[in-house]
Order: C-alpha cells, then sequence, then structure tokens
C-alpha cells in the first residue's frame, strides 16, 4: 500500500473519532433539557396538585362563611318573628327561616364533599411530592453525570484535534487538499477499499483497469464515478460479487 494511502486512512480514522465525539457533545445539551425539562414537569404536577388542595380550603371557607351568615339571618328572623304582631309578617318570617336552613343543609353537605376531595387531593400531594423529590434526585444526579462526560468529551476532542493537525501535517501536500475536498462533500468515507470489484463509496462497478491499478499500488487512483480515494490490500477479492 501506498504511505500516502497509509497516512491518508490514518487521517480518515482520526477525523471519524471527532466526528463521533462532535455527535456526542452535539447531544449533550438535548439530554440535559430533556432531563431538566422531566423535572419541571414533575414539579408541574405537584404544584397544579397543590393549588387544587388551596382552591378546595379556599372554597370550604366560603362555603363556612356562607353557612354562617344564614345560621346570623335565622337568628335575626326569629328576633323579628319574636317582636311583630302581624300574622303575615310572622309568616313570611318563618318562610326565610325554613328557606335558610334548607340552604344551611346544602351548604354542609357541599362542604362534607369538599372534606372528601380534600382528602383525596392531599394522597395525590403525598404522591405527587414523592415523585417530584425523586424525579429531582435522578436528574441531579445524571446532570452531574453528564457534565462529567461532557468535560472527558471536550478533553478527548481537544487532543483528537491536536493529533490531527500533526497527522494532516504528515500528508502529501499534493494529496491532502484532494482528500479535504472530498470530505467536506462526501463525509466520513473518502479513502475506500475496492473489494468485489465496486468502490467502497458509491459501490459502483469499477472498471478492470482501474482495479489493476489500484493493485498495483504505484499511484493515488480516484473512483471514476464519485471522486473517492481508491486503495487495494491483499485480503481483499477483487472477484465481482455476484
Amino acid at each position: 500500500m501506498l504511505e500516502a494511502i497509509e497516512k491518508l486512512l490514518i487521517l480518515q480514522d482520526r477525523d471519524r473519532k471527532i466526528s463521533r465525539l462532535r455527535n456526542e457533545l452535539a447531544n449533550i445539551g438535548p439530554e440535559r433539557n430533556a432531563l431538566q425539562s422531566r423535572t419541571a414537569a414533575s414539579q408541574a404536577a405537584l404544584d397544579v396538585a397543590r393549588q387544587r388542595t388551596r382552591q378546595i380550603e379556599s372554597d370550604r371557607k366560603k362555603l363556612e362563611l356562607d353557612a354562617e351568615a344564614k345560621k346570623q339571618a335565622i337568628e335575626r328572623y326569629s328576633l323579628q318573628q319574636f317582636q311583630t304582631k302581624k300574622n303575615d309578617e310572622y309568616r313570611a318570617l318563618a318562610h326565610e327561616i325554613s328557606m335558610a336552613r334548607e340552604a344551611i343543609v346544602k351548604l354542609e353537605d357541599q362542604q362534607l364533599e369538599l372534606m372528601e376531595q380534600a382528602e383525596a387531593v392531599q394522597k395525590q400531594v403525598a404522591t405527587a411530592t414523592r415523585t417530584a423529590e425523586e424525579a429531582k434526585k435522578l436528574a441531579d444526579r445524571q446532570l452531574l453525570d453528564l457534565t462529567a462526560r461532557e468535560e472527558n468529551l471536550k478533553k478527548e476532542l481537544a487532543t483528537l484535534e491536536a493529533d490531527r493537525d500533526q497527522l494532516a501535517a504528515a500528508v502529501d501536500e499534493s494529496v491532502l487538499p484532494r482528500y479535504e475536498r472530498l470530505r467536506k462533500s462526501k463525509g466520513e468515507n473518502v479513502v475506500v477499499g475496492v473489494a468485489h470489484g465496486v468502490c467502497g463509496g458509491c459501490h459502483m462497478k469499477l472498471q478492470r483497469q482501474v482495479m489493476v491499478t489500484c493493485q498495483g499500488n504505484q499511484e493515488i487512483v480516484a473512483c471514476p464515478n464519485c471522486g473517492r480515494i481508491l486503495y487495494y490490500t491483499r485480503d481483499m477479492s477483487l472477484a465481482v460479487a455476484e
């Protein structure tokens, strides 16, 4: 194998590792956001349950006040009954007292319903509290691990990029620009093998003369279909696959 090809393969391997690390680093942000979103969602559920508890308590207190107002009204009506000497007024006040008592019964029933709701919501609050606490603890641990992984990836990437510069500098100046151009347009697979008579990049069948030239290992050979740099090793079969 040509020395230039060997250096390009090493450089290509380094570029693939750098690309992988960059992709991993690019995923750190979304992973962090997802963890924070799950924590926020569990906290939001807890907040909703707590708000429901406060609302029920507020409604219950209002019913208490309404019931107390009805009781005070009954006291006034009873006093007015005692003071009046007119049968019509007395009957009218009796009707008001009856209506107030019925209203009190309804208000007390509503209070009982709210008390039952409050008990159920308190259980929801307890469950939501445990869920939110557990979610936060888990997220905190995972965020710490994520931060540590991010730092390690950055260090590893910095080392690989520094080494990459040295590896690139070792490649023949007449070959490196072609490699760099191909890498921008073709991605990770720039230097590819010719096993089974096809280009390892575009998988198009190669002419026999192209394969023979690759096998000779005397010059840089490009795929006539995609332009990728071709190479041959003894473990590659040049027989065209059926």
